[in-house]
């Protein structure tokens, strides 16, 4: 198995704020500073079977993907890609989502802006162009899976190029809450759930203030953030020196 780290940009909301509170208590993971936490009982639905569709969310940590993980290039350190990631974020300014909303994506549950915003897209393409040169190309046995569940020809094409397929124009911004729910009624049953844990941040903005670096050091393990940088700001803020600002 190998051991290659993978390194992906995040937006994730900082530590102390309210959605982060409840995306780590939903899950049962906190990325920042990477560690498990009980998931509170929920009436309704068996918790083993909660643990189950929360388990690639979980995985990945609560995120909304600018640049999907990767590899790095072999003459590239972790070092570099972080003081890339550092420059970068010191030429964009913070952006606000004007409104959020729990949606239905291909079966599976996420908070997603009420409409499109050009400026996050900006930033996430931004994102997958600027850092493709740190990126080590994607083997065929990555591409085959990202293949799996059917691309279309414009997918197919974004995927050679830039190692994954929903990129640029096949973006959109979402904060995944649970892995794929194919039964109706109980994707029913834990939308009402959300809908009740994630009230205070539907119909409401979005700040995006922070550029995160999202680690994960092995296949089995989940991700992590790793660094976190102000947008506009510049400044390195690592999990173990975080503080709010």
């Amino acid at each position: 198995m190998s051991t290659v780290s993978r390194y992906a940009l995040y937006y994730a909301p900082r530590p102390e704020e309210g959605l982060a509170v409840a995306a780590s208590q939903w899950l049962g993971w906190n990325p920042e500073p990477g560690r498990a936490r009980p998931v509170p009982l929920s009436s309704g639905i068996d918790q083993q079977r909660l643990t189950e569709i929360t388990a690639e969310p979980r995985r990945y940590g609560f995120h909304g993907t600018l640049k999907a993980p990767i590899a790095l290039a072999d003459e590239v350190s972790e070092g570099d890609f972080l003081a890339a990631v550092g420059r970068f974020a010191a030429g964009q300014r913070p952006l606000n989502v004007a409104s959020m909303k729990l949606a239905e994506l291909s079966d599976f549950l996420a908070l997603i802006p009420t409409a499109r915003s050009s400026e996050l897209q900006d930033l996430a393409d931004r994102c997958v162009i600027e850092f493709d040169e740190y990126r080590r190309p994607a083997e065929e046995e990555e591409l085959a899976r990202r293949r799996a569940n059917g691309l279309s020809p414009r997918q197919e094409e974004l995927l050679k190029r830039w190692g994954y397929p929903y990129v640029l124009e096949e973006w959109r911004f979402h904060l995944t809450l649970t892995g794929r729910i194919a039964d109706d009624p109980e994707r029913a049953a834990v939308m009402g759930i959300l809908k009740q844990r994630f009230s205070g941040f539907v119909d409401r903005p979005l700040q995006v203030r922070d550029l995160c670096v999202f680690r994960q050091t092995a296949p089995d393990r989940p991700f992590s953030v790793l660094a976190r940088f102000r947008l506009g700001g510049g400044r390195l803020v690592s999990t173990e020196v975080w503080r709010a600002s």
